[in-house]
């Protein structure tokens, strides 16, 4: 049974700035600039392009397909199987830790309002009761929650807007000078971990399937988005430092410079900001990273019982409830940074999967395809796989660890499905 195409091409524009726009420029301004100081705009900026590099290739190689599955489907056509479940897994995983960031950030900002959220059962059944919420939105229908997709992204642009425009007449440009250089390597983690704040728009990729004119309206709502994006980012981060003087030690910090330019009723309204962000983003991850385990099974990658399409609501039941099964564990058991920290590294990771398939499937392209054909193609591949193999430098030995179990952990289920269909069809037929 195939999926409902309902997404059009501005639903498609605002599910990428939604997916992008999350619980990362809430958080990430105070660790940026604890890093990098003043530099932290630079870092923003550079970011900004790296990204900007990653979404061209994404566009190029996803304007090629109109089927589910985003990465995960690029790989297959042009890495092959076991490169192609790697991907899918790294994009599954990195829904899953992204999801646990965002929904660990939610909680920390609703603590703003009350600090019992601080402590771990009402952070425990806060987080549970969302999950079933987004979960229950997500398993109606796709077209349900594009329409919830659209409310959230334009309701969490608004206090952002307001941020930036009363701010910059309140900047104080002394917190705006520099004291000093900072070090290299401090300088690359601060675009590493940016790169949460500017991904996410590759889970919308994985919803081909139910997107109309996807090999038209992808490449469009990528770049549109990713320029909207860069100009908020930059703004959000400018009136950050130049508000805030305890920006570096900040836990919330656009609620606490909102509450210095604007008093309590602007805090108030930036947090309510951050939690309609927050949501939105948690929806969207949940409508692309359900479909994972679909797109998987689909490929004979995954059991058969997660290609099930609900016949009514037309959405992959069974592939939801074991990406909600998931990331309710690992939400409720890692912690804001450290979910931020291994979702970045692995998103790097299917960024560069995306780059060397851009560069096979247009070695094998007989010139009949109809797609998005970046200028320059193979220079901005190399590109892209040159700045994946630098952001990812910039680990730490205890994070590639973490990063290589993971890994680890999807070799060995490759391998028990192998292991399970090759017994399958070897087994001799059960006579009568």
């Amino acid at each position: 049974m195939m999926l409902n195409r309902s997404i059009t091409k501005w639903d498609l524009v605002l599910l990428v700035i939604n997916s992008i726009i999350g619980a990362g420029i809430f958080g990430l301004p105070s660790k940026i600039f604890g890093l990098s100081g003043v530099y932290s705009l630079l870092a923003f900026a550079v970011c900004a392009i790296v990204v900007l590099i990653f979404i061209l290739c994404f566009a190029e190689v996803s304007s090629r397909f109109d089927e589910t599955g985003g990465p995960y489907l690029y790989a297959l056509k042009g890495l092959g199987k076991f490169p192609a479940f790697m991907t899918g897994w790294l994009l599954l995983l990195s829904r899953i830790f992204n999801y646990a960031t965002l929904i660990n950030l939610l909680v920390i900002y609703l603590s703003f309002f009350n600090p019992l959220f601080n402590d771990k059962i009402p952070r425990a059944l806060c987080i549970l009761f969302l999950t079933s919420i987004i979960a229950y939105i997500n398993h109606i229908g796709v077209k349900n929650s594009t329409r919830v997709n659209n409310i959230l992204t334009i309701a969490k642009l608004l206090p952002l807007s307001a941020f930036i425009i009363i701010g910059l007449f309140n900047l104080q440009p002394e917190l705006l000078i520099s004291t000093g250089l900072p070090s290299f390597s401090s300088f690359s983690t601060s675009v590493l971990l940016l790169v949460f704040a500017f991904g996410g728009f590759e889970s919308v990729l994985i919803n081909s399937g139910e997107i109309r004119e996807p090999r038209k309206n992808l490449p469009f709502a990528l770049i549109t988005a990713a320029i909207i994006v860069t100009i908020f980012y930059c703004l959000i981060q400018l009136v950050s430092i130049g508000t805030l003087p305890s920006l570096a030690s900040s836990e919330k910090p656009l609620a606490e410079a909102a509450t210095g330019f604007m008093g309590n009723t602007g805090g108030i309204i930036i947090a309510i900001g951050a939690l309609v962000s927050i949501s939105g983003t948690l929806n969207a991850i949940v409508l692309g990273g359900s479909r994972l385990p679909f797109a998987l099974s689909r490929e004979k990658q995954f059991p058969k019982l997660f290609s099930y399409v609900n016949p009514v609501h037309l959405t992959p039941t069974w592939s939801l409830l074991l990406f909600i099964g998931v990331t309710t564990i690992v939400s409720l058991v890692w912690s804001f940074f450290a979910a931020l920290t291994i979702g970045s590294i692995i998103r790097v990771l299917v960024y560069l999967m995306v780059c060397l398939s851009m560069i096979r499937l247009r070695l094998r392209d007989n010139g009949s395809e109809n797609y998005f054909r970046l200028r320059f193609g193979y220079w901005f591949a190399g590109i892209g796989i040159a700045l994946a193999i630098w952001l990812l430098s910039a680990l730490k030995l205890s994070e590639a660890w973490d990063v290589l179990l993971c890994m680890l952990i999807g070799v060995g289920i490759y391998l028990l499905q192998k292991f399970f269909a090759f017994n399958k069809t070897s087994s001799p037929p059960i006579k009568a």
